[in-house]
């Protein structure tokens, strides 16, 4: 029998969008912790931000961070010499310096109404996605990506700036500027991770929103969770 492995997205998917609570997954968690079933945390979150996720959900399995930007491997979970530092991190995200210095460079360049992370206050943060201080902290610490937001509607001209700069965009609670990465890429690699350790295995993935499609087409079962209104993120449906 195949050896199953779930990937899912957190806010929205496996955490209430609303108060980033994961309540209503218990007795999901339970019962594939009960049949041995990894959960591969794929997020646009930091890793601060996961780790003190898995921390909370007894999670110890690999997790993606920053769309794809990063994977991190427990020390000792596959069969492969120990890392150095707990993880085995395999990058494949542009470093954050060199994300937020395009970022206000294309910014100044179109004088486009445009603010990310680093120009909030962690309190405008917290007030902007709904987190507490605590994890907006977390969530400022980024490696690989930029979360910024439009002072009124989304500026086209931005975005394709960013596409033309040889960068990437993506959008789930709010945009993310970032290298050429994504959640799918960084699937597959822990896929054949685990196909080397397991043998052929089955694959499940869990999103909601746009940054979550390439995790959705990586996978052999896709499931698009609905919104907290019902609906589904017509991009993707």
């Amino acid at each position: 029998m195949r050896k199953m492995i779930i990937f899912s997205d957190l806010d929205g998917t496996l955490l209430d969008a609303v108060r980033y609570s994961f309540n209503d997954a218990l007795p999901a968690l339970s019962l594939i912790q009960a049949h041995g079933v990894p959960l591969v945390l794929c997020s646009s979150k930091t890793r601060a931000e996961i780790e003190a996720c898995r921390q909370r959900m007894h999670n110890f399995h690999p997790f993606i961070a920053e769309n794809g930007g990063g994977i991190f491997i427990p020390q000792g979970y596959f069969s492969a010499p120990d890392p150095a530092e707990g993880y085995q991190r395999i990058t494949l995200g542009t470093p954050y310096a060199e994300i937020r210095r395009h970022f206000v460079a294309l910014r100044e360049r179109l004088g486009a109404n445009v603010r990310g992370f680093a120009d909030m206050t962690t309190e405008e943060v917290a007030e902007l996605t709904g987190l507490s201080c605590d994890d907006a902290i977390l969530s400022k610490q980024r490696d690989f990506d930029e979360p910024f937001v439009f002072d009124g509607a989304p500026d086209a001209r931005f975005l394709q700036a960013i596409e033309d700069t040889g960068l990437d965009w993506t959008q789930g609670r709010v945009f993310h500027i970032m290298g050429k990465h994504d959640k799918g890429l960084a699937v597959k690699i822990l896929k054949a991770l685990y196909e080397r350790e397991y043998g052929e295995i089955s694959s499940i993935g869990l999103g909601d929103s746009l940054n979550d499609l390439p995790l959705l087409q990586a996978v052999d079962r896709p499931v698009l969770i609905r919104h907290e209104d019902g609906s589904f993120d017509s991009r993707i449906a």
